[in-house]
C-alpha cells in the first residue's frame, strides 16, 4: 500500500468509492427526517445541536476515507474488507440516530462511529508499512485517530448537562488530527480525484432533499384543502436544487486545494455545505407541514428553516471555490444573494422570492464565468 501518485491521468471515482456513498444516504436521510420532526415539534435548539452532532460524525468518518483514498487507494481484497466495515458502521451509526435525537441516547451511534474509525486506524497502520518518509505521517494518524476514540467511548458516560461542551472538545480534537499528523509531510492527494469525491456526495445530500421533498408532497396530498400550494412548494424545490447544484459546480474546484491549508479550508467547511443542503429537505418538510396544520411553528418560523440552510450552502460554496475563481460582479452577487435569502422570512412570499434570486445568481454566473487560470 504504497503513496499514489497525485498526477495520475484521468483519476476518477472508484465502484467502490461510489457504493461507500450510497450506504451514506442512509444515515444522512435519517438525520435529515430527524431534524425535521424536531423541528416541527417546535424544538430548534435541541433539534439543531443534535443534528449538529450527529451530522459531524457521518460527515468525518466521509471525508476520513474519502482523504485516505486519495492517497492509498490500492483496491485489494483487504482495502475493500476493511472498506466495507466501515460502511457497517455506517449503518450502525444510522440505527442509532434516532435514539440521540429523541431520547439523547448516543450509545449507538457512537458505538457505529467507533467502528468505522477502527477500520480507519487499521487502513492508517497497513499504510505505514511501505509509506517510506510518510510512515510518521501514517502513524501519527493511528495514533491521534485511537486515542480520540477512547474519548469517545468516556462520552457515554458523561453527565447530560456537560455533553455538548465535550463534544465540541472531542471534536475538535478529531479535527486537529490531520494537522498533528501532517505538520511536517504531506500525503499525496489528487485534486481532481478529491473535488470529484465532495461533488459527488453534494449530489447525494441533493438529491436526498428531492427525495425528502417529494415523500412528504406525496404524503399531503391526501391532507391538502387545495392543490395549488403544493404544486408551488413542489416547483420551487426543484428551481431552489437545481440552482444550488448549479452554483456548487460553476467554479473549478480541484482549484481550491493547492497546499494543505487551503485543503484543510476546503474539507473543513464542506461541513456545513453538508449539513445544509441535507437540511433543506427538513426545512422544505416543515413548510408542508404548516401547509397541512402538523407543525408546532409559524409561517415565519418555518420559512427560516428554508432559507438559512440555503443561505448557509452559499456562504459556505461561495467561500471556498467560488471567490478566486470569480469577477467583483460574482463575488457581490452571490453573498449579497445569501444575505437576502436569508432575511425572505420576512417577506410574505418567502420561497417564491428565494427561488427568483438564485435563479437570478445563476444568471449571472453564466453570464459571468469562471476566471481562467494563468500560467505561473
Amino acid at each position: 500500500m504504497q503513496p499514489r501518485d497525485p498526477n495520475q491521468p484521468h483519476r476518477a471515482a472508484s465502484m467502490l468509492e461510489l457504493f461507500f456513498d450510497l450506504v451514506f444516504v442512509v444515515a444522512v436521510s435519517i438525520a435529515s427526517a430527524e431534524l425535521h420532526h424536531a423541528l416541527a415539534e417546535g424544538d430548534l435548539v435541541h433539534g439543531i445541536t443534535s443534528y449538529a452532532m450527529v451530522f459531524f460524525a457521518i460527515w468525518w468518518a466521509w471525508m476520513n476515507f474519502t482523504w485516505f483514498a486519495t492517497s492509498y487507494d490500492t483496491d485489494d481484497w483487504l482495502y475493500r474488507v476493511l472498506t466495507i466495515v466501515q460502511m457497517g458502521g455506517v449503518l450502525v451509526l444510522a440505527a442509532g440516530v434516532p435514539n440521540a435525537f429523541t431520547q439523547g441516547d448516543f450509545t449507538i451511534a457512537v458505538i457505529g462511529y467507533i467502528i468505522m474509525r477502527v477500520a480507519m486506524i487499521a487502513q492508517w497502520l497497513r499504510a505505514s508499512r511501505h509509506s517510506g518518509v510518510l510512515r510518521k505521517t501514517t502513524r501519527r494518524y493511528a495514533l491521534g485517530i485511537g486515542l480520540v476514540q477512547i474519548l469517545w467511548i468516556g462520552f457515554l458516560f458523561i453527565p447530560a448537562e456537560v455533553r455538548i461542551p465535550a463534544f465540541v472538545l472531542f471534536a475538535l480534537l478529531e479535527i486537529m488530527i490531520p494537522v498533528f499528523a501532517e505538520h511536517r509531510q504531506q500525503t499525496p492527494w489528487h485534486p481532481h480525484h478529491i473535488t470529484e469525491r465532495y461533488g459527488l456526495f453534494t449530489l447525494i445530500v441533493l438529491g436526498e432533499s428531492l427525495l425528502a421533498s417529494a415523500n412528504a408532497i406525496i404524503e399531503a396530498l391526501h391532507e391538502a384543502e387545495s392543490l395549488g400550494p403544493l404544486i408551488a412548494i413542489a416547483v420551487l424545490t426543484l428551481v431552489v436544487t437545481a440552482s444550488l447544484w448549479w452554483i456548487y459546480f460553476w467554479p473549478p474546484h480541484h482549484r481550491a486545494i493547492t497546499s494543505f491549508a487551503n485543503s484543510l479550508r476546503y474539507g473543513y467547511t464542506h461541513f456545513f455545505v453538508f449539513a445544509a443542503a441535507a437540511a433543506f429537505s427538513a426545512g422544505i418538510e416543515v413548510e408542508i407541514d404548516v401547509l397541512t396544520g402538523h407543525s408546532e411553528l409559524s409561517s415565519i418560523a418555518a420559512s427560516f428553516t428554508v432559507t438559512v440552510p440555503i443561505a448557509v450552502f452559499l456562504i459556505g460554496i461561495w467561500w471556498i471555490a467560488i471567490h478566486d475563481n470569480a469577477d467583483r460582479v460574482v463575488n457581490t452577487v452571490v453573498p449579497v444573494g445569501a444575505l437576502v435569502v436569508l432575511l425572505d422570512p420576512l417577506i410574505p412570499i418567502p420561497i417564491t422570492l428565494t427561488a427568483g434570486i438564485l435563479i437570478v445568481i445563476v444568471a449571472v454566473l453564466v453570464i459571468h464565468p469562471p476566471a481562467e487560470k494563468h500560467p505561473s
